[in-house]
């Protein structure tokens, strides 16, 4: 067993045999700073709801999971500390894009529909106020940078680089995620504006769900109460810590001390009201 990977969140270790260990730790990552604060049960959080989304997705896709049970991993993670953010998972070939699902009017894309540059292959019939929920969902891929920013593709750019069959099968897949997962998520009073997947295949090359899903990480939650066409909703996610770095000037300060303890608070029951929404059956 070896540690193949210590991203922003997750700590990822290759069993060699073709599985996984994924631990979501609960660090968070602003304005590309890993902050030295830790923000209480985030990792539990966005392992609750990606195992939660996994589930309720197989019907669409397969996915990566094989267990979230300790019992199931190799001893060194039979430990109080690793429960409910561990999880033991398929190795795949990763495929080098996140696919995102837009289905409001907002972002970069409010930006570039604004400033009159739309991505390459993105057309609309009709101007969108800001917010505003698209008559479809769109899909805009992006590269997986290994450092920087990710840079946004078309899906024709896809289609060369990985086969149109595979590209159209993943355009296909990832709106019907997001719409099964919004039908649920609207119904508990969240609006998923926009999500990202990533994709591997496996063993057969067969299209299979991985890395985490549908979390506040990597989705844009909306309170359906509160949310206003025209505004800028508030969001489930890091936004109240993002606010906070920058109304103390330390947006991006990779020397930051510390997160006070009444953010850290608010920040985790944010997360904790997202995944008591979005967990009902």
């Amino acid at each position: 067993m070896k540690k193949i990977i210590s991203g922003k969140v997750r700590e990822v270790y290759d069993l060699e045999d073709g599985r996984m260990v994924i631990v979501t730790t609960d660090r968070i990552s602003a304005f590309d700073v890993i902050l030295p604060t830790m923000i209480t049960d985030k990792g539990k959080v966005l392992n609750a709801l990606s195992n939660f989304w996994f589930d309720c997705t197989k019907d669409i896709v397969k996915n990566h999971m094989i267990s979230s049970d300790l019992k199931d991993m190799p001893v060194e993670f039979q430990k109080p500390e690793y429960e409910g953010r561990t999880i033991l998972v398929k190795k795949l070939k990763m495929l080098p894009y996140e696919v995102i699902v837009r289905g409001y009017m907002f972002g970069s894309m409010y930006d570039a529909l604004k400033s009159g540059k739309l991505p390459e292959g993105v057309h609309f019939d009709r101007d969108y106020d800001l917010a505003e929920k698209l008559d479809e969902p769109i899909v805009t891929p992006s590269t997986k940078a290994k450092e920087g920013h990710d840079i946004n593709v078309s899906l024709d750019y896809m289609k060369k680089d990985i086969g149109a069959d595979l590209a159209e099968k993943i355009e296909k897949t990832a709106i019907a995620l997001y719409k099964k997962a919004y039908e649920h998520a609207y119904k508990n009073g969240i609006i998923i504006a926009d999500t990202k997947f990533e994709f591997g295949l496996d063993e057969k090359g067969e299209l299979v769900l991985g890395d985490e899903v549908l979390t506040p990480d990597s989705s844009r939650f909306w309170n359906k109460d509160t949310y206003k066409v025209g505004t800028s909703p508030a969001s489930y996610d890091k936004q109240f810590l993002r606010d906070w770095l920058k109304a103390n000037n330390l947006a991006g300060d990779p020397n930051i001390k510390s997160v006070p303890a009444e953010v850290v608070s608010k920040t985790s029951e944010i997360y904790h009201e997202c995944a008591e929404r979005i967990i009902k059956k």
